[in-house]
């Protein structure tokens, strides 16, 4: 699978190995300056190599080897040849692996060149290890591992953040297996930073007199301020960016952006929350697909209330049966069924897609619901779910809009001239979740809404294009030029009903 990478991947990922081989090395160079500062210090430049040669073999050598086996799972996935799950675990403990080798190969090393004085007291002599304490002995032994390992540890995780960005952006694979601790690396961090340099410098006090002491305390002080300055930046680094790269990408998401997806890029909390905050955004991305969706069958501002009241409710999406006052319009198109007769299916249903959106608009523009679709009518709403004033004015409003707008043009590919009748009724209705199992639909019941079923029916009878009910009527008032049809026996009530006309080409008596 290698040789089916492209040659710009492989230099990427021959890079990545290289910098990370690197960075698990680099320890050697700040071993150098330490030899260094002691050579200046208390000289013996002659014999040097007894030093830098071990330091050589063992941070550098061993340490090159034993990285490159360390990173060779991470090669193989890079370049195609395992899963991403085969080699997770070792990518989220790659800094604490190569921290503990580093800090081995120190302790050995150490140890070796502080017990010259034991065994080749000539050349410990002119090394300046001659009368080491074993406070001393001890103290370098132990304090030295312990920071090669830290400075190690947060090298490797700044360098682990760049991996994992890398890994996401090209393999859209972010880490799921979190083995550090933020309050233990923070911890650790200040412990080194402040108590291996006065611990070191403290033995150095009760080791040492005279001028022994002050170039021990010479050195101690001259190593541990090089080390912290460059242990400081990658420590900030690697605890600080990647809450950085969260905050930046709440941000993004508080301005509206869901479309923020971030690495993982730490194996501590901070890297769980991380993956937690991209499956909050993925949950709110499907969230709001769904209420797009669902707002392309049911009403947009239908749909966004079901969705707030399952968010507050704890998902509890049903909504028991309340009573509340409202307006109802249903409207439908005059003879439809002749029409259809002569249009193809593709000619029908982009007539009717185009009637709809034409009608809607009036609709929402004056606050009313649009609940459903009935083959070519619809059955909308003002007040209820969603409140309006003055609902049964606007539903009337709305009404005229709607005449003035489908008069005026034809729909459809085919140029399709349709009509439209509306009924108009106001009164109390019941609303509430209507279905069964996962299947429900918001909805109105009751005589009001019936009532407007069949005054869009009458008008056929009174070759009208919009009827309202005495309710309506008598809410809007003076409003508009009503003209009263008498009293007519609708279907489902025993008593007749008071009938009123609107003509749409009349305009508004009063706003």
């Amino acid at each position: 699978m290698t040789a089916a990478l492209p040659p710009e991947t492989l230099g990427e990922i021959a890079g990545l190995r290289r910098r990370y081989l690197l960075m698990a090395v680099s320890i050697c160079f700040f071993d150098i300056v330490i030899s260094m500062i002691f050579r200046i210090v208390n000289g013996g430049w002659e014999t040097l190599w007894i030093s830098a040669v071990p330091g050589l073999a063992l941070l550098l050598g061993a340490n090159w080897w034993l990285a490159r086996r360390l990173f060779e799972p991470i090669d193989r996935f890079l370049r195609g040849e395992i899963a991403f799950e085969a080699m997770e675990r070792r990518l989220t403990q790659l800094p604490l692996l190569t921290a503990q080798w580093v800090a081995i190969f120190a302790f050995v090393l150490y140890a070796w060149r502080n017990s010259l004085s034991w065994w080749m007291p000539g050349p410990a002599a002119a090394l300046g290890l001659q009368g080491q304490t074993i406070a001393d002995f001890i103290a370098v032994c132990l304090l030295l591992p312990v920071y090669y390992f830290t400075y190690t540890y947060f090298v490797i995780s700044d360098y682990l953040a760049n991996l994992c960005t890398f890994i996401f952006e090209r393999y859209g694979r972010n880490l799921t297996l979190y083995f550090g601790r933020y309050a233990t690396k923070l911890i650790v961090a200040l412990l080194v930073v402040s108590i291996v340099p006065l611990a070191a410098i403290i033995v150095d006090l009760f080791s040492y007199t005279g001028e022994r002491q002050q170039a021990e305390i010479l050195v101690d002080a001259a190593s541990s301020v090089i080390g912290l300055a460059i242990s400081a930046y990658f420590v900030s680094r690697s605890l600080l960016r990647p809450i950085g790269v969260l905050s930046r990408a709440m941000t993004r998401v508080a301005d509206g952006d869901l479309d923020v997806k971030v690495p993982v890029t730490s194996n501590d909390e901070v890297g769980e929350l991380t993956a937690r905050f991209n499956a909050m955004i993925e949950g709110l991305r499907e969230r709001e697909q769904l209420r797009e969706t669902f707002g392309r069958y049911v009403d947009e501002s239908v749909a966004a209330t079901i969705l707030r009241r399952q968010a507050s409710g704890g998902g509890q999406g049903a909504r028991s049966g309340e009573t509340g006052e409202a307006t109802i319009l249903f409207s439908d198109i005059a003879g439809f069924t002749t029409i259809a007769e002569y249009l193809t299916p593709a000619e029908l249903v982009g007539a009717l897609n185009d009637y709809l959106e034409t009608v809607l608009a009036p609709i929402r523009e004056h606050g009313g619901v649009v609940h459903t679709f009935i083959g070519d009518g619809l059955f909308a709403s003002f007040n209820m779910p969603l409140a309006c004033e003055g609902h049964a004015v606007a539903a009337v409003r709305a009404a005229l809009d709607i005449q003035r707008a489908v008069g005026n043009r034809t729909f459809g590919g085919e140029g399709v001239a349709l009509a439209t009748r509306i009924g108009v009724s106001t009164g109390p209705v019941i609303g509430g979740d209507i279905g069964a199992g996962k299947r429900m639909n918001f909805t109105l019941l009751g005589d009001t809404v019936n009532l407007a079923a069949r005054l869009e029916e009458l008008n056929k009878q009174y070759a009208t294009r919009i009827l309202v009910s005495q309710s309506t009527r008598d809410a809007c008032g003076d409003k508009f030029p009503f003209k009263s049809l008498g009293s007519v026996a609708v279907r489902g009530r025993s008593e007749p009903v008071a009938i009123f006309s609107l003509d749409p080409n009349l305009q508004e008596t009063s706003r």
